[in-house]
């Protein structure tokens, strides 16, 4: 599966990508550091001071491979894209739907159940993995207040409604965040989420696993035909991907929360990788991302069985497989859009 694994990330300062052939030609200070075949690619992933010749641009279109632009701290620029792929009545179909506002609050709520859901879970395992104690005290006080979430999001009638109870979700969720931390505290401590510049160690990695995974997710839609542009749960601004950030959002504490948890608690990443600017932000140096890019493409080669189709597949299959199940929904192949839901 060519889009699984093979996305070619580009962390290096003053990287030259350039065509030979059919071949992606990576160059760093006049030397050679990498030729990949383009059939073997997915997406390419640039991040920073990163540059693309006019006809590796041409040749990626034509192979339908995305690049997608990033700042060195991993804020989304730009991307290049061939013709539009997909059913053009697909796209009709969800553009109809985000502008009808009772089926749109349908996607919107179930997103936000699995997002609510697999949260809870995350920390229903962190509390499974601890003695009793105080911060399992805290933990437990969250799980309850995540159900109540739940509970209320079901009968959400107004799409704000839904998102306030998301807002409360989240704001249980992450003050005990901190407490699932268990390595190098006094470098790696998280007191709420902050973005733009990202203000601390915890927030950056966050922010930068998050932004690999909003890229996968818009691959991945791109690769039904669907818009990544156009979504339920966030609301259309020019240059957001707002349907990728809505399936972000069920596979966030599943896919980026617990591999940033992993990462700290197993001390992967060090409190050296990460420096303040004089804005007071936090970047990730060099090595730190490369550590990151790698720890999240083997994490996708693990193996779970989808809980809605029933069948095992690569982690790295999930954000293709709920874009596939968004397409069958708005082609009414199924009566509802069923978010991926962590067991």
């Amino acid at each position: 599966m060519k889009h699984l694994l093979n996305t070619l990330f580009v962390t290096t300062q003053g990287a030259y990508l350039s065509r030979e052939g059919e071949m992606v030609h990576v160059n760093v200070e006049r030397e050679t550091k990498l030729r990949v075949p383009i059939h073997t690619l997915g997406s390419i992933v640039c991040f920073g001071n990163v540059m693309c010749s006019p006809f590796l641009l041409g040749l990626c279109a034509e192979n339908n491979v995305l690049i997608s632009f990033m700042t060195e701290r991993g804020r989304f620029l730009a991307r290049v894209n061939g013709p539009v792929s997909g059913n053009v009545l697909l796209r009709r179909a969800q553009y109809r739907i985000a502008d009808n506002s009772e089926t749109r609050l349908s996607i919107a709520r179930n997103i936000l159940i699995g997002k609510i859901a697999n949260a809870r879970s995350v920390l229903l395992r962190a509390r499974r993995e601890r003695e009793d104690g105080p911060d399992t005290t805290s933990l437990t006080r969250a799980v309850g207040r995540l159900a109540e979430s739940l509970n209320q999001l079901k009968k959400a009638e107004t799409l704000d409604e839904a998102r306030g109870i998301e807002g409360e979700a989240a704001k249980s969720y992450f003050e005990v965040f901190d407490d699932l931390f268990t390595a190098e505290k006094e470098s790696f401590f998280f007191h709420g989420r902050n973005k733009r510049p990202p203000m601390d160690n915890v927030n950056a990695l966050l922010s930068f696993l998050y932004t690999i995974l909003v890229h996968d997710v818009s691959s991945a839609l791109e690769g039904v035909g669907l818009d990544p542009a156009v979504g339920f749960l966030h609301s259309d601004r020019p240059g957001r991907p707002g349907l990728a950030l809505d399936l972000m959002e069920e596979l966030r504490p599943y896919l980026a929360d617990r591999l940033a948890l992993s990462l700290i608690n197993r001390r992967q990443v060090k409190a050296g990788g990460f420096s303040l600017t004089e804005s007071g932000g936090v970047n990730m140096d060099d090595i730190t991302r490369k550590v990151v890019i790698i720890a999240w493409q083997t994490r996708k080669q693990d193996e779970i069985r989808h809980p809605f189709i029933e069948e095992k597949i690569s982690i790295g299959l999930l954000p293709h497989v709920q874009a596939m199940l968004m397409a069958r929904f708005l082609r009414g192949d199924i009566e509802g859009y069923p978010p991926f839901l962590w067991k």
